[in-house]
This record gives structure tokens, sequence and C-alpha cells, in this order.
């Protein structure tokens, strides 16, 4: 593919920022509204946390693995949208001189990130206050960002779009229509999902311009770099997965058999995988976009790396996502 003319769609911009203005939601007004998570309740879907790998698992464990999960997955957003932040504020920079309204809507997008971070601090806050202590996230977000951030721009916009995506295909398929999940924990991913959507596209907008502007070799590269990162997540995970799964284990009232204690770590993992990759990859939409920016041997090269990833926790998804 070669690098083309790129018309800027200032109407898809300034689309965005019109949402953004009408659907502008406050942390504490709106959000958290003087309420706590009820730990009465779950907090992620069975169908993202996959506890039903976990029959013998009682009722309240099975609250409590999702409560666990549900903390996680919190902090995950609040990790990724610390380097998504700062390359949109780098990214804003190529339109101060030029379009306002693609200014205004990038600008826009980095605000509500940061927003979006000091919710999700507010929410790890409020699920440490009431679950029992242990609890560890481990991957530090300034380090994760200078990794991601020493990336290609191609590439870090291509992770960028998958996760916002993902985490609304999350809500729409699987939070939303769930009434037994923490009043709180499903209102944050709501609000969220709101501003997501808009950011979701504005990522699309500037990948393609990005990829208006590289030939094949630059594009090898963004391609060589994106699989980088998609290893880097897993790595995450794996840290994480292991990490939550012995938190797990040693808070519950009885002692699990060995062969028990190996399935909650698999489990886990699993699940980990499923949300953070195997769920942004399978989405229709990212693979279309994908698809719209790279070649057949590209593609090959992507997805021949992807599977070992993604082979083993589709085999074992005997589940929806809903």
């Amino acid at each position: 593919m070669q690098a083309v003319e790129y018309q800027l769609p200032s109407h898809r911009y300034a689309k965005c920022v019109e949402v953004s203005k009408r659907i502008r939601w406050d942390i504490d007004n709106d959000v958290i509204r003087g309420r706590t998570l009820d730990i009465n309740q779950k907090f992620l879907p069975d169908g993202l946390s996959q506890v039903y790998r976990l029959p013998f698992l009682n009722d309240a464990e099975r609250r409590f693995y999702s409560q666990v999960q549900g903390r996680t997955y919190a902090n995950m957003f609040k990790l990724v949208e610390r380097f998504i932040g700062a390359k949109m504020l780098e990214l804003g920079r190529d339109h101060a001189l030029g379009d306002q309204i693609a200014l205004e809507a990038v600008v826009r997008l980095t605000d509500e990130e940061l927003k979006h971070q000091e919710l999700f601090r507010r929410i790890e806050l409020l699920a440490g206050a009431d679950m029992p202590a242990g609890y560890r996230f481990l991957p530090d977000a300034d380090d994760i960002a200078v990794f991601v951030l020493g990336k290609s721009t191609w590439a870090i916009l291509a992770l960028t779009c998958f996760i916002e995506i993902f985490s609304q295909v999350h809500y729409r398929q699987s939070i939303e229509a769930d009434d037994t999940l923490s009043p709180l924990f499903k209102d944050v991913f709501m609000y969220h999902w709101k501003e997501e959507s808009q950011h979701a596209i504005i990522d699309e907008l500037e990948w393609m311009r990005e990829d208006a502007k590289l030939g094949k070799v630059e594009r090898d590269t963004g391609v060589q770099d994106l699989i980088a990162l998609v290893a880097g997540v897993d790595g995450v995970v794996q840290m994480q997965a292991k990490e939550d799964a012995a938190y797990f284990c040693s808070q519950l009232d009885r002692t699990l058999l060995h062969a028990e204690i190996d399935e909650v770590n698999a489990a886990m993992l699993d699940a980990y995988r499923w949300q953070y990759i195997v769920s942004g990859v399978e989405e229709p939409r990212f693979r279309s976009l994908l698809a719209s920016v790279i070649d057949e041997e590209q593609s090959q090269c992507i997805f021949s790396a992807l599977a070992p990833l993604m082979k083993p926790t589709l085999d074992r998804q005997t589940l929806p996502l809903v």
C-alpha cells in the first residue's frame, strides 16, 4: 500500500465534539453520587469473568471471583488511559495550527481520559475499603506508558482503537444487560462507555490519518510494533492473572484442592486473555479497520503471532460473551 493524499473528515470530528458536549458527566454528581460498591453483588458478569469454568465454587465464592476480576478490570482501564491520554495530547499538536474542530475533538478526548483515570482511582479506593486486604495491582502505569509510547504512532493508534472498541463491546453485550451487578460498578462502565464511544471514532480517524502518511516499509514496522504491543499486553495479563488467582484463593473460607487451585489459575488467565486480547481481535469492527490498512502478508504476520494466545482461549470458550 502506498501513501495517499488524506482529506481530514472534519464533519466526523465535529460530531464527536457535539456528542461530547451533550453527554458530559461529572464523577461525583452523576456517577458515584455518594454510593459505595455493593459487595453483596457481582462486579463483572459471568460472560466476562468466565466463572462458569469453576463449578466447584459456591455462590459467595463466585461473587467474590467476579469482584476480584472487576477490581482489576477498572485498574486495567486506568492503566491504559495513561498512555492513551499522553499520545492524544501529542497528536493534538498536529491540529494546533490547522483544523480547529479536530483539535477540539482531540483535546476533549484527552480531558475525558484524565477524568476516567480519576474515576478509576476513586473506584479502587472504594473497592479497597470493603474488600479483604491483600489485593495488589502489579503493573506500573508510567512504566507501561513508556514502553507503549516508544512504539510507532501507527501501532499505538491501532492498539488504542482496539482497546476502546472492545470496551464498548463488553459494556453493550455483557455489562449493560446484567441486573445482578453492583449498581455503582455498572454505572461506572455505563458512563465510561458514553464517552469511549466517541473516543473510538477519534482513534479511528487519527489511525487512518497516520496510515495515509505511510508506505509499505513504515507500515511493516507498525505491524511489528503492534505485535510487540499485544505481547506486552499479554505479559501484563499473565502477571496480574497469577496475582489475582493467588489473592482469590487466599481469601476463601476453605482451602481448595491443588487441582482446583490449578483450575483457578488457568481460568483467570483465560478470562483475562479473553477480556483484553481475544474479544478485541475477534470484534468485526476492529478486524475490518485493520484489514483496510494492511495487506495479506502483514495480516498473516499479525494473526500468526496472535494464534498461540487466541487458540487455547477460544478452544476453551464454551459460553458466549453475553
